[in-house]
């Protein structure tokens, strides 16, 4: 048994201690048969995990010594064999506008409301993965699921309670790269290969413990790094009976790409915000991506978009709704089936889109192969973006960068900044641009010409832009917020002399909170 606040405590079965604060309504969702199934999952899979994440070590190493991600030519007969996955349920046959968001109690209500097909709640790079947000979470959901969730808004005196018609509710697990920290699993070990071998067996093990048929259980598996493009054939081999797809997650993808050539000069990217979708390299992985999807029965998802309303500007408002008319019209045009959206608001321009190409057709799996994209090479994977690097390129990415981290430090995984919503995923672009620029000494246009970026100019632009941030929020919430603790943070990763592999490892350190137990109370 494990003791939290007042002397309450978890029930928890053998070599399980939970370290979070005790609460009775967290207490409803860490039952002791939850705890022992969880428990079991650790235990059985945790060496293969273990092994999983040791290969992207390796894998990152061989990079670094410059050698380039491909198709593995052991899995040859798996990409050239003809073979589709499980039918996609009647219920998940219709994506055509997905909203993602954290999962907070109001969101998940008005996610859930917005119109959209499908409600992804973000555990990953929406989540600031505090015990109580990561736990609240949970408690949410299983209220959105009992059909009891309700929230009052005190402010506006206004009670939020779902409707007869509600968008299905997709979950997005933390990745394996960061490890709970209040619960602590004694287990015994031993390796396997592939990720998404480990997660289908995770999945038939979940469907015995529960009694459910097998394929139950669906996945849609983001490909968000630059060796996974070589391996969606592979990928989707292994979930055949639990997939339901592959998406686009572009902005991960961007920063897997940075990463992945850390070591690499020559791959330098231009400013983020000149990385979009038209890059060569990003058409040919989405392009690529509809082929894969299509040929084995599954759904081809798009790319978020991040825009959220400019109220105060109808003009911009509008400007900004055009964009992403365009970009969901380009996606929809390429073959995708669906995309996602960070905001209720941008719904029905998406659906508008989608609808006007698919008309009541739910998806185009069967009607759009996308067999030009058969062709598709390595070359066009990984070819090196154009455009300029420029000042104020450094300067935005330092901006968002520290911002956002102190709104993760503060509690915060979905920060609306200059008139997007970032996530981890755009703040790690931020932090790994930044750092590779530092390390190759890269020249900038901006404001004086070929400026080449080292610590002194990097630490004048961290001055000038806590100063420009401190000036757009206020002197009060500057001085209360978490702003310089995260220009520490955020600093600190930038001028490593080792990129560390994700920004929230380290940050996550300053969020968790251990509660004693209180053995006297037994």
């Amino acid at each position: 048994m494990e003791f939290g606040t007042y002397g309450s405590y978890y029930d928890v079965p053998e070599g399980v201690d939970i370290r979070g604060r005790y609460d009775a309504e967290f207490a409803k969702i860490l039952t002791k048969d939850a705890l022992k199934f969880v428990a079991e999952l650790q235990r059985e899979f945790r060496n293969h995990i273990k092994y999983a994440l040791e290969r992207r070590r390796e894998a990152k190493r061989r990079y670094n010594e410059g050698a380039l991600p491909g198709f593995d030519p052991a899995t040859r007969y798996i990409r050239e064999q003809e073979w589709v996955c499980a039918p996609v349920p009647p219920a998940a046959a219709d994506r055509k506008v997905e909203i993602t968001g954290p999962v907070e109690r109001k969101m998940i209500i008005n996610a859930l409301n917005s119109g959209a097909k499908v409600f992804m709640a973000d555990f990953e790079d929406a989540l600031s993965p505090s015990w109580e947000n990561v736990m609240r979470g949970q408690v949410n959901l299983k209220d959105a699921v009992d059909g009891t969730i309700s929230f009052h808004d005190k402010v506006r005196n206004r009670v939020y309670k779902l409707s007869d018609d509600t968008a299905k509710l997709f979950v997005r697990p933390r990745g394996w790269h960061l490890p709970e920290a209040h619960i602590f699993i004694m287990v015994n070990l031993q390796p396997v290969a592939l990720e998404a071998k480990i997660w289908n067996s995770v999945f038939e093990k979940a469907e015995n413990v529960a009694g459910i048929e097998r394929g139950s259980i669906r996945a849609t598996v983001l490909i968000e790094t630059l060796p996974a493009v070589f391996q969606m054939n592979e990928i989707l081999y292994e979930l055949k009976e639990h997939s339901v797809g592959l998406n686009c997650g572009r902005w991960d993808y961007i920063f897997s790409y940075v990463k992945t050539f850390q070591a690499h000069p020559d791959r330098l990217l231009p400013d983020r915000v000149q990385v979009g979708m038209t890059q060569h390299f990003m058409k040919s992985y989405s392009d690529l991506l509809i082929r894969t999807c299509h040929r084995r029965g599954v759904h081809a998802m798009g790319g978020m978009a991040a825009q959220i309303p400019i109220k105060e500007d109808p003009v911009a408002n509008e400007l900004a709704l055009e964009l992403v008319r365009k970009d969901k019209l380009r996606e929809v045009n390429a073959g995708h089936d669906g995309t996602w959206a960070a905001h209720p608001a941008l719904i029905p321009a998406c659906m508008e889109v989608f609808n006007n190409k698919m008309g009541n057709a739910p998806n185009q799996i069967h009607t759009n192969k996308r067999e030009d994209a058969e062709n598709i090479t390595e070359q066009d994977l990984l070819q090196v973006p154009r455009g300029s690097r420029t000042m104020e390129g450094l300067r935005l990415n330092t901006r968002v960068g520290i911002q956002y981290v102190a709104a993760w430090l503060s509690g915060s995984g979905s920060v609306p900044l200059y008139n997007l919503m970032e996530d981890a995923a755009t703040a790690e672009i931020s932090r790994v641009q930044n750092w590779q620029w530092l390390k190759y000494g890269v020249e900038v246009n901006g404001d004086e010409v070929g400026v080449k970026v080292n610590r002194e100019v990097f630490g004048r632009v961290v001055e000038e832009e806590m100063a420009r941030i401190e000036k757009e929020v206020g002197r009060e919430k500057f001085r209360k917020g978490m702003y310089k603790e995260a220009c520490k943070i955020f600093t600190r990763q930038c001028t490593s002399p080792t990129l560390d592999d994700f920004l929230t490892l380290d940050a996550y350190n300053y969020i968790v909170l251990h509660h004693p137990k209180e053995s006297s109370k037994l």
